[in-house]
């Protein structure tokens, strides 16, 4: 006897109806929840390839660690706490680097620049930089003109700079001493840099404004001794490295703070993640309007099926199992719709991980420096989650449906 309620709803859901705008309704409900849960399936998977790009491109200039003071800006004895890091073992490298602002000048234009010191020797085998440079000229580390700078592709664009032989004015504000309004070039430092090369990272941070050297170059402009702001480092075994990260703060001492190359990146992370589930909460009301044809129908089968209600009754149903086929009806509707979507939006994705047919096209200052496919990574917990909602409208659609169909017996 229980389970009556669920053959006749299977009946009903697959038999043809008396009235034809019954079916189309059925059909258009089925559509719209398929769809709406496509989109979140497809949504929730193109936040993830976007992660998992920001990370790939992350690596380029990331350290496996990085080690910088806990307060203040500066280490005050860069060198010799890279190599007492150094000697620990299980790392390859520690180098100190060296970020501050300064102000570009060339041919008459000036903007602010981020300048970045590094040992070129150490920080090639830190990080990938030498894989990003597109200009064909050559590395910090190969290049043969004095003050090498490798320029990021937005300062190329800002400053015009297409003769890289004219040097680049630095200009850095002198951190000590007292301003004379009588001479205002004396409160600032000057130097020049030659662009041996020109990067693009595909990061904000650092392709807006961001100028590398050799540090030695850097403290002198800054008027900076053996001082660093970072201690950036290469572990032999990407699986050790939690535990040198604890191992290095042991031994450093509490006045420096140690993270990965996801904590460096923490807030990044951290917004695509808040981007990606309220997304997910806009598509989930989507839904939730998508759902109310489901509502429309079984009111309207409710209306048409009130003859079989009566056939029902007579033959020994109770209002409660004859209610129970059209909570029956509805939770099969909610629940095609919503395994469909899931099929259609998994194979979409699937797809376009597989062959990439949507692609971008990466492009800065006019130049096209890469295409790239549409970046989407399908991950079976967001289709676990999918279901959630899935699950919480078809809860509601069934008590809907069940009380009407109640509401219309006792009437």
């Amino acid at each position: 006897m229980k389970s009556i309620p669920f053959i006749i709803a299977l009946r009903y859901l697959f038999g043809k109806k008396s009235h034809s705008a019954v079916n189309a309704i059925a059909l258009v409900s089925v559509a719209g929840v398929a769809v709406a849960t496509a989109a979140v399936v497809c949504v929730l998977s193109v936040f993830n390839g976007f992660q998992s790009v920001l990370t790939e491109r992350l690596d380029i200039l990331s350290p496996d660690l990085m080690v910088s003071p806990k307060e203040g800006k500066t280490i005050t004895n860069g060198d010799s706490l890279a190599l007492e890091i150094g000697k620990i073992k299980g790392i390859d490298v520690a180098t100190p680097t060296l970020t501050d602002n300064a102000l570009g000048f060339y041919n008459g234009r000036e903007t602010p620049v981020m300048l970045k010191g590094v040992v070129p020797e150490e920080y090639s085998k830190v990080t990938t930089i030498d894989s990003i440079r597109v200009a064909g000229g050559k590395s910090l580390k190969d290049a043969e003109t004095s003050n090498p700078a490798l320029m990021s592709i937005g300062l190329t664009y800002k400053f015009s700079m297409f003769d890289y032989s004219q040097p680049l004015m630095v200009f850095a504000p002198k951190r000590t001493g007292r301003f004379n309004p009588a001479n205002p070039a004396a409160a600032f430092v000057m130097d020049s840099l030659y662009i041996s090369d020109v990067f693009v990272s595909m990061q904000d941070t650092y392709d807006e404004n961001g100028i590398f050297t050799d540090i030695s170059l850097v403290r002198d402009l800054l008027l900076y001794d053996r001082e660093a702001t970072a201690i950036e480092i290469k572990v032999s075994n990407p699986a050790d490295t939690d535990r040198l990260m604890n191992e290095i703060s042991a031994k450093i001492g509490p006045e420096y703070v140690v993270k990965n190359r996801l904590m460096l990146q923490e807030i990044n992370f951290r917004m695509v993640q808040i981007e990606k589930w309220m997304t997910f909460l806009l598509l989930f009301f989507i839904l939730v309007i998508a759902s109310f044809n489901i509502i429309t129908t079984l009111s309207m089968l409710v209306l048409e099926k009130e003859d079989s209600m009566r056939t029902m009754s007579a033959i020994g149903l109770s209002k409660k199992q004859i209610a129970n086929v059209f909570r029956w009806e509805s939770v099969l509707v909610s629940l095609i719709g919503g395994l469909i979507g899931i099929a259609l939006g998994s194979i979409l994705c699937l797809l376009q991980e597989r062959y990439g047919f949507i692609t971008i096209d990466y492009q800065s200052v006019e130049v096209e420096v890469e295409a790239i496919a549409y970046p989407v990574k399908l991950k079976i917990m967001d289709l676990l989650v999918t279901l959630a909602p899935i699950a919480i409208i078809t809860c509601i659609c069934a008590w809907v449906a069940g009380s009407f169909a109640k509401t219309r017996m006792n009437n």
